[in-house]
């Protein structure tokens, strides 16, 4: 059943898609048809709900059941999505993400970014307000458009405010280096072999890389004895063996990890248990 729910909302959703189109465009569609597309958008999440029932049934958590029934890239874009509107929130309450730790230090990383974000979200604001004056005489096709710019707005300052409210995070035995909320991956201090302070404006797409630019820029480079794995967005994997990032005040990053990376290694080793006696 969850395998025949799948196929039918892939199916669904081009045939959907055509007739978003057609209505776009004013072509006139037939009642029956419209009326068809109607109880299958209806019957997909009925074919859903009870699936979810059943996977209940047989023990699973919400998030197990979910899991099943969804596939993991549209679990993790739905995700991404959601992290952007958050990432809104928590920037105009100025929360940070993932910094309340004990011995946790972070290091913003969007201050350089700020400027072009900003000018794109105003460029997405007066496409908006001149779309809105040229579609005024089709209140459908206007309607469409209208929430497909506000989102795009939404998206850009969301992409900016998840930037700032997920910084890089330095703890005792590990870095965390973020971008947006698309990039979030933890490297054990065990694992960097060095780190350099070094300004790099250009990066070609090489295996075994990520490169975390900020306004095209990255300003320290990790390398590390072993892959970490840094997942694509849809969730592919991908072992990284070098890292190259950008920080606000890269030498303090620098200095910061040095330091920890220094204390990591010259910590004393366990002292071993006496013998135990005969």
């Amino acid at each position: 059943m969850r395998r025949a729910s799948t196929w039918f909302a892939y199916a669904l959703l081009p045939v959907e898609s055509v007739l978003v189109v057609c209505l776009v465009a004013g072509v006139r569609i037939p009642p029956a048809v419209l009326a068809g597309a109607e109880a299958a958008v209806g019957l997909l999440p009925l074919a859903n709900g009870v699936a979810f029932l059943r996977l209940r049934r047989r023990g699973l958590s919400n998030r197990e059941a979910v899991r099943a029934l969804v596939p993991e890239p549209a679990l993790r874009l739905v995700r991404h999505e959601l992290r952007l509107m958050a990432g809104l929130g928590r920037w105009v309450a100025r929360r940070p993400h993932g910094v309340d730790g004990p011995r946790t230090e972070a290091f913003p990383h969007a201050r350089d970014q700020a400027a072009l974000m900003y000018g794109f979200a105003f460029v997405c604001c007066v496409e908006t307000v001149g779309m809105s004056y040229l579609l005024a005489d089709w209140p459908v096709v206007h309607a469409v458009v209208l929430v497909l710019d506000v989102y795009t707005v939404l998206f850009v300052l969301g992409l900016h405010a998840a930037s700032a409210t997920r910084p890089h995070v330095l703890t005792a035995d590990a870095l965390r280096v973020r971008q947006a909320a698309h990039v979030d991956v933890r490297i054990p201090l065990d694992r960097i072999a060095a780190v350099r302070h070094e300004s790099l404006f250009t990066h070609g797409k090489k295996d075994a890389e990520l490169n975390l630019a900020v306004g095209s820029q990255t300003s320290l480079t990790l390398e590390l004895t072993e892959p970490v794995d840094a997942p694509r967005l849809l969730g592919a994997p991908r072992p990284v063996r070098t890292v190259r990032l950008h920080a606000d005040d890269p030498r303090a990053l620098h200095r910061a990890l040095t330091q920890a990376l220094t204390r990591a290694r010259t910590a004393p080793s366990p002292v071993p248990d006496p013998p135990a006696s005969v």
